[in-house]
């Protein structure tokens, strides 16, 4: 096997396959990556038994093979290399050989027939999606997930096709984010995945570089999202997700128009008392509008005024200030609703004018 690239096309696909593995592996092997030549495409596959990523770019005067080298090692040096350097790559007797210029590498490998790969998916259900549709859906959503918790379906994130609408839903039991996209065409079928937790996020940042559509395929187990020259792979999470429906509030009758930087700037500036133990912020509802107010363990106090319009009797009501924080942070509308009914249920933001995204925040006790 051997082939010459351009550094600047070679390090790009390999940096995006070497994100997905992980430093620190039971097996050797995981801490590589697979790189594949035939016909001149090169395809650079990584995984962590989790997710995989495959990764394919054209290269100059290639002879077919296959091996797996590490990826932290060969990823470091492509970065190290001049951006309009010429990187050539030769296997001999299981070393693999790396030139540029004067520059040159001699890096350990190991057989490319020991390298997992997951399950193919069995009769997926496929769709196209506009990728900043699908990119959209995960930044206003993902930040709800839970990490780490006993209850691992709410590690992830709930993928729900219906009709024409794909939906984004995440909680971690004290706060649920839920946005849909209407798409194009009606779907074939209702379907509900879960994906895990550093599914979402790689598929996340894959997305942020990229504006072509995306092609979906839904498996039992897995689920695959392709685009030019990448296919990112994941497993699913095998477990029910809670019933959200049940959880978004109705019938709330204090409604609060607000304008979203004011009010998001009123809680940030409040939330500079508090600390990783306790994040606990008050809000009092009155006709003279929405007084904020945080007092920490130290006895410090902070308050902030935000004008609105406010009818009912007095109110108030306590919520972890970060939650708060974190959906006013996704909202891009000017105007937000924060809805009420009682201390002791939750609170609904809703961007103004859009019926497509909810965010529900549990009350706490102060």
């Amino acid at each position: 096997m051997n082939f010459t690239i351009r550094r600047d096309e070679l390090f790009r696909p390999l940096q995006m396959v070497a994100n997905v593995v992980e430093r620190r592996q039971t097996l050797p092997i995981l801490s590589n990556i697979l790189l594949h030549l035939e016909n001149n495409r090169l395809t650079l596959t990584g995984t962590d038994l989790e997710v995989q990523m495959i990764a394919s770019v054209q290269v100059e005067d290639g002879v077919d093979g296959s091996v797996t080298v590490s990826a932290r090692k060969f990823m470091d040096i492509c970065r190290a290399l001049p951006d309009e350097s010429t990187v050539s790559v030769q296997l001999t007797d299981d070393r693999f050989l790396v030139r540029s210029g004067s520059s040159r590498y001699t890096l350990a490998t190991l057989p490319s027939s020991e390298f997992p790969s997951l399950d193919e998916l069995t009769e997926p259900y496929e769709l196209t999606v506009p990728g900043s549709a699908l990119r959209s859906l995960i930044q206003r959503t993902s930040f709800s997930m839970a990490q780490q918790d006993v209850r691992y379906y709410l590690n992830g994130l709930l993928v729900e096709l219906d009709n024409r609408n794909l939906r984004a839903v995440a909680t971690d039991g004290h706060r649920l984010a839920y946005s849909e996209a209407v798409l194009e065409h009606d779907t074939a079928e209702h379907r509900q995945v879960i994906v895990p937790r550093k599914g979402v996020i790689e598929l996340q940042r894959l997305l942020d570089d990229s504006q072509e559509p995306v092609t979906l395929q839904i498996g039992n187990s897995h689920l695959r999202a392709s685009f030019g020259s990448l296919v990112f792979t994941t497993k699913l999470v095998d477990g029910r997700f809670p019933d959200y429906r049940r959880v978004i509030p109705t019938g709330g009758d204090k409604v609060l128009a607000l304008d979203r930087d004011s009010v998001r700037q009123a809680f940030l500036r409040a939330s500079v008392l508090s600390n990783e133990k306790f994040r606990g912020v008050r809000i009092d509802l009155s006709d003279q509008g929405m007084r904020i107010s945080m007092h920490n363990p130290e006895h410090e106090e902070a308050e902030e005024r935000v004008s609105c319009a406010y009818t009912a009797e007095p109110f108030h009501i306590g919520f972890n200030v970060q939650y708060i924080l974190d959906a006013l942070g996704v909202i891009e509308s000017p105007e937000v609703h924060m809805i009420f009914s009682d201390p002791n249920s939750s609170c609904l933001i809703e961007p103004a004018g859009d019926v497509h995204s909810r965010y529900v925040v549990m009350p706490m006790r102060l």
